[in-house]
């Protein structure tokens, strides 16, 4: 027969078990806020199993444009720590933090970085795009060398919201600023298979100032052609001499989806038309961008191929 105190004490122990509060037995998760998928990415790549990441701005989504929700709100107002990019990248976040009431800290992820100036000349949304984000161009992770810095920063901001975990942040951060070192060498290698004089090529973009100045390849503004909306004939026409003129390899131009005209323009240019590029957005997990390296890969991929290859 068992131990009549052995029962007794089992009992006692179950009926504690019960009342104890579940971070007594598993480790109670960070609730983060990021404000895009970018961010959100980085967020889990350092902050692994101890956070529970919301990002805002979620896959394919537009940061320029974007219409906070209550849902944000409540997210923010549970948060004990918001990342936001910073330079005025998130136009409508002071209202949201305002609204939510959230106490969390705020840290900016672009924290250290020198930006370079906003190019208003070259505006892929529409007039008064660039002029929103002042003189700064807030696309600081362009540069994988920037992206690293954005990764310190995150790590530190991890820390001190989650002192517990400073160990397990200081260890993801590092396996994951040697992936960024690895990548950076391989979009190193892949520019420098491209011929000097080909790197360059026509995008609707302005999103890309700090690849253009990390890794030497020129994107140049379409002359004359309206971004807001399908490019007619007569913009094709425009944008066909203009390669010819500045003897341009590729052309990237999210706005033109009607692939006659996209046929047209590498017929009558001999650009090489390439792939989508991915800027303000990761693409969704299942998609080529899922992920900030491979948003980085697919990227340089497309670019690559595009420039070295013969004309159309």
């Amino acid at each position: 027969m068992p131990n009549r105190r052995a029962l007794v004490a089992g009992l006692a122990f179950g009926l504690a078990a019960a009342a104890a509060p579940l971070s007594t037995f598993a480790q109670e998760k960070l609730p983060v806020v990021a404000s895009f998928s970018v961010l959100g990415d980085f967020v889990r790549q350092v902050g692994g199993d101890r956070v529970n990441v919301t990002t805002l701005v979620g896959p394919d989504g537009d940061a320029h444009v974007y219409s906070p929700t209550p849902a944000d709100a409540k997210a923010m107002s549970a948060a004990k720590l918001v990342v936001v990019n910073g330079l005025h990248f998130e136009g409508w976040l002071p209202r949201l933090v305002k609204s939510s009431g959230t106490k969390a800290t705020l840290a900016e992820a672009t924290k250290g970085i020198t930006p370079l100036e906003a190019d208003d000349d070259h505006d892929d949304r529409g007039k008064g795009h660039a002029h929103a984000h002042g003189h700064d161009d807030p696309h600081a992770w362009q540069s994988i060398a920037n992206a690293k810095t954005y990764v310190a920063n995150i790590r530190d901001a991890l820390s001190m919201a989650d002192p517990a975990g400073k160990a397990t942040y200081d260890a993801n951060a590092t396996t994951y600023l040697a992936a960024l070192d690895g990548l950076e060498g391989e979009v190193k290698a892949l520019v420098a298979r491209i011929p000097a004089e080909r790197r360059k090529a026509i995008t609707t973009h302005d999103a890309f100032g700090y690849f253009v100045k990390a890794y030497g390849i020129e994107f140049v503004a379409p002359q004359g052609v309206s971004t807001e909306a399908e490019a007619s004939a007569r913009d094709v026409a425009r944008i066909i001499r203009q390669v010819k003129a500045q003897k341009i390899p590729a052309v990237f131009l999210e706005n033109v989806t009607n692939p006659r005209l996209v046929e047209q323009i590498a017929r009558e240019s001999g650009a090489k038309v390439g792939g989508r590029l991915y800027s303000d957005a990761l693409s969704a997990e299942s998609g080529p961008a899922g992920t900030y390296i491979r948003m980085m890969k697919h990227n340089i991929s497309e670019i690559e191929k595009a420039l070295t290859a013969g004309p159309a």
